[in-house]
């Protein structure tokens, strides 16, 4: 849902104001989540343009969250990013987050293995997004920042978690646009479903620089006791790395450690 300049017309209902008061609070978690990992600043004209905002009514949401220092201004560039008040909020969701309690020292032993970084990804119904990272030890390297959010089809933990869903789900998000899938059309949804599909027998899911050129992700799921995905577990790495045994070994190594996780969960697979 797109905030418009309509929700802060005065509210003519009930008098009380609760329908004004819920519009800026849509209002105000679109600004937050126009930022990214790819664009961690922006200032209030793109902030505007991307959420559908007049631009004074963006600069008096930016002020409220630098109040609360869920924002913060860039010195040099007078543009805003997320403000470390963003972790204080998230950090009981991070510490109670089971998932990622247990996968770090999995994860730890992942990355000392194959040299690149590892992280664990869960979803929130139309996006995969990182919860935890352990960076390689290589000067190059890719990362998966903690937040960063991934709604690529062809993405290798995206492919995994629609590789859980019902086929119809998985059609349905393709078509709104909620997941990307380059040239979309018949022919190429029925592909990609017959593409995740083999992914999930295979027990891992690759992109072969595919959402970008210069990188390549390997991802396996991690499931609970009810034999439900609940995470996954990526390894994105830079191509220039991986050859296609490179590619297997990782996805081998991947897969290995998310039933490990998987293990240390009390879960298990449904193969």
């Amino acid at each position: 849902m797109t905030p418009t300049e309509s929700r802060e017309a005065p509210d003519t209902g009930n008098g009380n104001g609760d329908s004004k008061s819920t519009s800026v609070i849509v209002n105000a978690i679109a600004v937050l989540r126009s930022f990214t990992a790819d664009e961690p600043l922006l200032g209030v004209t793109e902030i505007a343009g991307r959420i559908g905002l007049h631009k004074s009514s963006v600069s008096r949401i930016l002020a409220t969250l630098e109040q609360e220092n869920l924002v913060e201004r860039d010195v040099d560039s007078r543009r805003f990013r997320l403000g470390l008040g963003m972790i204080a909020m998230a950090g009981p969701l991070l510490a109670e987050l089971e998932e990622r309690r247990v996968a770090y020292p999995v994860l730890r032993e992942l990355t000392e293995r194959t040299g690149e970084t590892s992280a664990l990804m869960v979803w929130n119904g139309n996006e995969s997004m990182c919860v935890e990272q352990i960076p390689s030890r290589h000067q190059v390297k890719h990362l998966a920042p903690l937040g960063a959010r991934y709604n690529e089809a062809l993405s290798s933990s995206v492919q995994v978690f629609l590789g859980s869903e019902n086929e119809d789900r998985v059609r349905q998000l393709l078509r709104s646009g909620s997941i990307i899938l380059p040239g979309l059309d018949e022919d190429a949804v029925e592909a990609y479903l017959a593409r995740v599909g083999e992914s999930t027998k295979r027990g891992w899911a690759v992109n072969f620089g595919e959402t970008s050129i210069e990188e390549v992700g390997v991802a396996s799921p991690v499931y609970d006791h009810r034999g439900d995905i609940v995470a996954s577990v990526l390894i994105p790495a830079p191509k220039f790395r991986v050859s296609q045994d490179t590619l297997n070994s990782l996805g081998e190594a991947c897969a290995a450690a998310a039933a490990k996780v998987t293990t240390r969960l009390g879960g298990r697979s449904p193969r």
